[in-house]
């Protein structure tokens, strides 16, 4: 441990404020100047590159927060699965950290650096030498040096929104990049085809679905109608449904001990993990879809050379469980059943196949398993445990009106709701998720309920933010 210790004072790190409650003016110029950022990094293509077999999978990038094909084509795939793997191995007993104290939580995050590093020079060498990123000859190493600095210029683009921003990089990423993608679905005039379908609007195809509903109204084509129609109506249902769970809460009555008559409400979401489970679940099962289609992709001369497997082909061919791809499409194999397919869609075109069905089942089970998983090692492991909102509210001078002020009484009161709601939470997000993917929306059903609970999430620490500004008593208690 004292060996790692050393190691992590040699990472660079982005200052952390030293004031306890930064300005709303100074969290707002941060924010949008990661923002602004993170806009102009993925519009810089990466120099040397002659093929990107990885547009195919355009709908993984936006659960990545990326743009495949730019110098951040990594997107947040190595921050999330450096903490999905090392909260399995916390979670698991592999690794023992105290991460309830100071130190244990100090050691803890530079572990996960060190992961983070890790996984974003192995991702960005398994893009280049597995040819879903192909490099043009003699530039493979050129290509992976920029994907290298573009995945640490997302990682402390994540650090500094965290610490001088609202709320975390991570979720600010996935919401600009499906924000984006979700007004271009439903307005894009310019078609795969590279035509404008605003100058021959009866007989071009449009892409945005508003203006193919308009089209196909004109072109009197019902088919294609309805698939648009469903599609803006699924979004509409989608944002309703998770804006009312969203307003679902638990509130717990505190008041001041020194301070007779004055008491707050604190609550606590039915999503009390929020929004980072579904993250997690979508990352992972984007990540396996992802390197299942490199894996396929390099496995490819076993088939094109007469079944002769030699080098990194022969090692991918093992691998051939993690399934098999058309167009992005996973086809079968473990990608296959752990993704999902727009069953109104199908319908809708008479392409139901009951296959589709048990996909959908299987698809919502591993949602809900891998999302309630996350949403326990989530708090357990970031300090919104029973035991560690108990010490803060103590902190404070606040205790649960009725009952006597000590810290153990308070624990075993939030224990009653936190892990109950946690758990609850977590079955109903990963429900929620997996029924919006099946559903089908303008984008895909998890990248819309990720972006309406990360603004969501974005809109509440701002009325935090203004709360705290109006009243001293709940200044002090969030940044005790």
């Amino acid at each position: 441990m004292a060996d790692l210790t050393k190691i992590f004072s040699f990472i660079p790190d982005v200052i952390k404020p030293t004031e306890k409650k930064l300005s709303f003016n100074v969290k707002l110029k941060w924010t949008l100047i990661v923002l602004g950022l993170f806009f102009v990094l993925a519009n810089v293509s990466l120099f040397g590159l002659s093929n990107n077999a990885l547009q195919r999978f355009e709908y993984l990038a936006i659960i990545l927060g990326t743009d495949f094909g730019s110098i951040i084509s990594l997107g947040i795939g190595p921050i999330v699965m450096a903490s999905i793997i090392l909260q399995l191995l916390t979670g698991a007993g592999i690794i023992n950290i105290d991460t309830s104290t100071t130190e244990g939580q100090k050691f803890f995050q530079g572990v996960q650096k060190l992961l983070v590093f890790f996984f974003i020079i192995f991702e960005a060498l398994v893009y280049v030498l597995m040819q879903g990123l192909q490099a043009a000859p003699g530039l493979a190493w050129l290509v992976i040096f920029q994907l290298i600095l573009g995945g640490l210029a997302i990682y402390y683009m994540d650090q500094l929104t965290t610490n001088w921003g609202f709320g975390s990089g991570v979720s600010m990423f996935i919401a600009a990049g499906v924000s984006w993608r979700l007004f271009t679905s439903a307005f894009q005039f310019i078609n795969q085809q590279g035509k404008n379908c605003l100058l021959d609007f009866g007989g071009t195809p449009c892409a945005g679905k508003i203006l193919v509903l308009v089209q196909s109204i004109i072109n009197k084509a019902p088919t294609e109608f309805f698939v648009a129609l469903a599609a803006i109506v699924m979004t509409v249902l989608i944002f309703l449904l998770v804006v009312w769970a969203q307003s679902l809460k638990v509130e717990i009555p505190l008041s001041f001990g020194r301070i007779r008559g004055y008491g707050i409400s604190w609550p606590l979401s039915f999503f009390y993990a929020s929004v980072i489970p579904v993250i997690l679940t979508a990352a992972l099962v984007a990540n396996i879809q992802l390197f299942g289609g490199l894996l396929e992709n390099a496995a490819s001369p076993c088939i094109t050379e007469g079944g002769v497997c030699t080098g990194l082909a022969s090692f991918a061919s093992h691998f051939g469980w993690l399934g098999h791809f058309s167009n992005g499409q996973a086809v079968s194999g473990a990608a296959f059943w752990m993704g999902s397919t727009n069953i109104v869609d199908l319908i809708i075109r008479q392409a139901f196949a009951w296959r589709y069905l048990l996909q959908a089942l299987t698809h919502t089970i591993i949602f809900m398993i891998l999302s309630t998983v996350f949403a326990i090692f989530w708090v357990k492991t970031s300090g919104m445990d029973a035991k560690a909102q108990a010490k803060k509210i103590m902190a404070s001078g606040l205790q649960v009106a009725g009952f006597r002020q000590d810290e153990r009484v308070l624990e075993s009161i939030l224990e009653r709701y936190i892990m109950p709601l946690t758990v609850m939470g977590g079955l109903a997000i990963g429900l929620l998720a997996s029924l919006t993917n099946i559903l089908g929306a303008l984008v895909s059903g998890t990248a819309i309920l990720l972006v309406i609970m990360i603004m969501f999430q974005f809109y509440q620490n701002i009325a935090q933010q203004h709360s705290m500004d109006m009243n001293p008593l709940m200044k002090k208690f969030v940044t005790a």
